[in-house]
């Protein structure tokens, strides 16, 4: 079966997008897919590497792809809310206050090292990225469509991080790693052959209009008993193992059902596999499982995929 409701070929996807990524980010094919599907699903994403790992580029190079306006804000211990979503300002000559919007009035939103920011600076990306919208002076603000937050942080045992709390971590669809590049893709990197340079000439191989057709497509597709059923053998099965404490909540089955549709599309079909699921399974609950150790919810997702068996 083929996808047919939206304009957009699902060969643009395979063929002209994710190559285009490939050659700003080097070595990184699958991390690069998981990107892509988390704003085709029209989720938030949440990037977590070691400084220098190319996570900045990365969401340039997604807002670029996907024809949308992008602002970045860097995260730092004195930034106030009103840096982020704007203040009323007062105009003597016109005798009124006026609006003036701040950095998150944007399709694509950069939350840079976001876990050096203090939690009230923090908490003002909470109801932007669950509403769409901001409430300011008692008035609220839609945001541009579509509107995606891409946070980086880096690992929470670096000096001057504050740890996000659990309400903020559900907001984002997927957390990823891009790790350290394979030897191949760092001697072309030594070579000279910097994704940077490429990001300029980078071209839109999709715009708004089409990006939210997409994602009406992934509401579409496709999805058998059976596969509802083995997402809720993997659901309860966080909820019952004795190494996790807190399993995945209904939010989250539903974020791991709209990823795995995502996938589905980026690999050509309106239908859902128990593959796809297992694809995006780790991203989507890593980040939401908290274990009774110190494993990290990583680790756990992976051991729960390996224990729930898919029925035919």
């Amino acid at each position: 079966m083929t996808l047919a409701p939206s304009s957009v070929p699902v060969a643009t996807l395979r063929d002209t997008l994710l190559p285009a990524l490939n050659q700003i980010i080097l070595g990184k094919e699958l991390t690069l897919k998981l990107a892509a599907t988390c704003l085709l699903a029209n989720g938030h994403l949440l990037l977590e590497d070691l400084p220098g790992m190319g996570k900045t580029t990365l969401s340039h190079a997604l807002a670029k792809v996907f024809g949308l306006s992008y602002r970045r804000i860097q995260f730092t211990s004195d930034l106030l809310p009103a840096d982020i979503l704007g203040a009323s300002v007062y105009h003597p000559e016109q005798q009124h206050f006026r609006f003036h919007p701040g950095p998150i009035f944007s399709q694509v939103v950069l939350a840079d090292e976001l876990n050096r920011a203090t939690p009230k600076a923090q908490s003002a990306l909470l109801e932007a990225m669950e509403e769409y919208q901001v409430s300011i002076e008692g008035e609220s603000w839609p945001l541009p469509q579509p509107f995606f937050v891409i946070a980086t942080q880096n690992p929470q045992h670096h000096a001057g991080t504050y740890p996000l709390p659990e309400s903020q971590l559900d907001r984002f669809l997927m957390r990823l790693s891009l790790g350290y590049p394979d030897p191949a893709a760092e001697r072309r990197l030594l070579r000279g052959d910097s994704g940077r340079e490429a990001l300029h000439s980078l071209q839109p191989v999709l715009s708004a209009e089409q990006l939210q057709l997409l994602q009406q497509d992934v509401q579409h597709a496709s999805v058998s008993e059976g596969l509802l059923d083995y997402v809720q053998r993997l659901v309860n099965y966080t909820r019952q193992h004795e190494q996790i404490e807190l399993g995945l909540s209904p939010r989250a089955a539903q974020a791991l059902l709209r990823a795995a549709r995502s996938w589905s599309l980026l690999s050509g079909r309106d239908y859902v596999l128990p593959d796809d699921v297992q694809a995006v399974f780790v991203a989507v609950a890593g980040h939401r499982l908290h274990g009774t150790g110190d494993q990290p919810g990583a680790h756990l997702a992976r051991l729960c995929l390996q224990q729930v068996q898919v029925v035919a």
